[in-house]
């Protein structure tokens, strides 16, 4: 078993080494993980809360974007913690600290997480096309199912690759709302004004929490704490505080920027729509048109190729999220390309039909509904983390002190707070507009909060009244046990695969290493002509005759060296007709030549190795 297998993205796991560096050198060796992190906190569903907060009341709430802000900084860097001291994602670390029935919802709410904000990046990327290029936003929906392409390409080529693109993103966005704020030209006295706390109605509260709920983001709290793993450092203790050090560098510098993209859409916002009387431009379509409108082509351009970036950078990060709550929570690891199509269906599905069904006016709703599912599940990852953090006994001297576990549980406690307030009000929203459906809502929707809510108080109260956590260490694969020497296995019948190419001979020089003179060795062959599909054992085709006439000579050829050999044909499918042969001449080892391709034509030819391990259960020696 490699030890890579028991880490976080175990792909790029320690691939990007810190240990010679010096300098400067040394401090952009750590800088990048957060910079994925912060693209989450400036993705389409940012846009929404603040295009509705500048619009409405000017200025006023850039305050609330900057105590946003704070404590996801203060949130991210625990995080960036945890994945540095214990070397623990925080999907792992829930594994080990919550019983295994708590850890199932924790998991299914993460999911759900992740697929709402998926749902929100997909719905931006299609808004954005839309505008850009007039494609429908039904076309636009379902062609970022093709964005998985992208990030196969980028995590082949090394965990850098795929920081500079992402930062690339970044860097447009950002580029593009500064050339904007040179054309809305905002009245920065009053811009430096709304740093200032100041009371909110109850329509300005809401949209506080909408920003507080699009800002601090569950997925990312995951993501970091794995990101911050594929840095290779020293283990010693001054080698754990020089990488907390330049973590904390890299996470304020990142989350600054995000703070400087929301903060260049609520200003956009209200320069260009408050001050001119439109008062209530929710919609990012309307805020394009409005755009248009009064500035011509140049803003609106630069917006929609800002949101495009955004899509694409914050859906990719989605997707390393998926696959480390995957991992951690269920130690279940599949193929990325499998893993980013299932979190990328998963976001199609109710963008798709709510646009053929509702109409391309009703992404609007969905996208706030895709906030409202994020803003239920950020206290799950929030209480915990902190839980993690102030562990002396796990975290040792790195525990957080005092003064930063106040800090922490009084964030929580407010994104608790402003989130269940944020449910309730939707809720209540969804029962006054239900009409004759009302009783759904008490039914099914109300319940399932309730669920929530008492989950929510058992992961926070576990810990504390719990006498001990149960240690367990984090294999995916169970914990290797003692070993001790066995009776050699003998093998009696060996089978062995054929395609009489120049690969046989090495196959077959494996095989007779196995069992020597003493086994049966039986050359297997499958006709996969179109009439052996149909006809099976009753086809007598050409090639049947002349595959049975090159067994012939590989079975003869084997006897004149003093080996017992014979030999089966197959009909049809690889992976069946060879399975049914081994169940049949009760082969108890099989030899096989691997095919040598991969990637596309694996798609095209099939994986017969794969295939056939699957559907029995005795040893296979796979020959390139």
């Amino acid at each position: 078993m490699s030890n890579i297998d028991l880490n976080s993205l175990g792909n790029v796991h320690s691939s990007i080494s810190t240990n010679k560096r010096t300098g400067w050198k040394r401090i952009f060796a750590y800088l990048g993980p957060a910079y994925l992190v912060s693209v989450g906190y400036m993705d389409p569903g940012n846009w929404a809360t603040d295009i509705a907060g500048g619009s409405q009341f000017g200025y006023k709430l850039i305050w609330v974007l900057l105590m946003s802000n704070l404590i996801a900084l203060l949130l991210q860097s625990l995080s960036a913690r945890l994945g540095v001291v214990r070397g623990l994602d925080l999907a792992q670390a829930s594994k080990n600290a919550y019983p295994k029935w708590a850890n199932l919802p924790l998991y299914i709410l993460a999911e759900i997480a992740i697929a709402a904000c998926d749902l929100a990046e997909v719905i931006g990327m299609a808004i954005g096309l839309n505008l850009l290029f007039h494609l429908p936003l039904l076309w636009g929906v379902s062609i970022t199912v093709f964005d998985t392409l992208i990030l196969l390409f980028l995590m082949k080529r090394g965990m850098r690759t795929l920081e500079v693109f992402i930062v690339s993103m970044v860097f447009i966005i950002g580029i593009s709302f500064l050339v904007e704020m040179f054309i809305v030209t905002p009245v920065y006295g009053d811009v430096v004004k709304g740093f200032l706390p100041s009371s909110l109605n109850s329509s300005a509260l809401y949209i506080a929490i909408g920003i507080i709920g699009a800002t601090v983001m569950p997925h990312n709290l995951y993501l970091h704490s794995s990101l911050v793993q594929t840095r290779k450092f020293d283990r010693s203790i001054q080698g754990i505080k020089d990488a907390l050090k330049f973590n904390l560098i890299d996470t304020t510098i990142a989350l600054n920027l995000a703070f400087f993209v929301n903060a260049a859409i609520l200003i956009l916002a209200a320069a260009a729509f408050y001050v001119n009387g439109f008062y209530h431009v929710a919609e990012i379509q309307d805020a394009y048109k409005l755009l248009s409108n009064i500035f011509g082509k140049a803003a609106p351009t630069l917006f929609a190729i800002a949101l495009i970036a955004s899509g694409q950078s914050s859906t990719i990060t989605g997707t390393l999220a998926g696959q480390i709550v995957m991992e951690g929570h269920l130690n279940l690891r599949i193929q990325p390309w499998l893993r980013r199509l299932i979190t990328r269906l998963l976001a199609i599905i109710p963008a798709f039909f709510t646009i053929l069904f509702l109409g391309d006016e009703a992404l609007g709703s969905l996208l706030v509904l895709s906030q409202v599912v994020l803003s239920l599940q950020l206290g799950f990852a929030i209480i915990p983390l902190i839980h993690f953090c102030s562990d002396q006994k796990t975290m040792k001297e790195f525990a957080i002190k005092l003064w930063v576990k106040i800090l922490a549980w009084l964030s929580a406690a407010i994104i608790v707070y402003l989130n269940i307030h944020l449910v309730i009000d939707e809720i209540n929203l969804w029962i006054q507009e239900a009409g004759d459906y009302q009783f759904l809502i008490y039914y099914l929707v109300v319940p399932v909060v309730a669920a929530c809510f008492a989950l929510l108080i058992y992961i926070f109260t576990y810990p504390i009244v719990s006498k001990k956590i149960k240690e367990r260490r984090h294999l995916p694969h169970g914990e290797v046990k003692g070993f001790t020497q066995d009776p050699i296995i003998i093998y009696k019948n060996i089978g062995i695969t054929t395609d009489f190419s120049e690969n046989d001979h090495k196959i077959i020089r494996n095989a007779t290493m196995q069992g020597g003179k003493d086994a049966v060795y039986t050359f297997i062959h499958v006709v996969e002509t179109a009439a052996a599909r149909y006809h099976g054992k009753n086809v007598m085709d050409y090639e049947t005759k002349m595959d049975e006439q090159n067994l012939l000579k590989l079975k003869s050829e084997l006897e004149k060296l003093g080996y017992k050999a014979d030999y089966c044909i197959g009909f049809g499918k690889p992976s069946d007709a060879i399975s049914k042969i081994v169940k049949e001449k009760e082969i108890d080892f099989l030899v096989m030549g691997a095919h040598g391709h991969k990637g596309l034509k694996d798609f095209i030819f099939g994986t017969t190795v794969d295939a056939v391990r699957h559907k029995i259960n005795i040893p296979v020696l796979i020959i390139n």
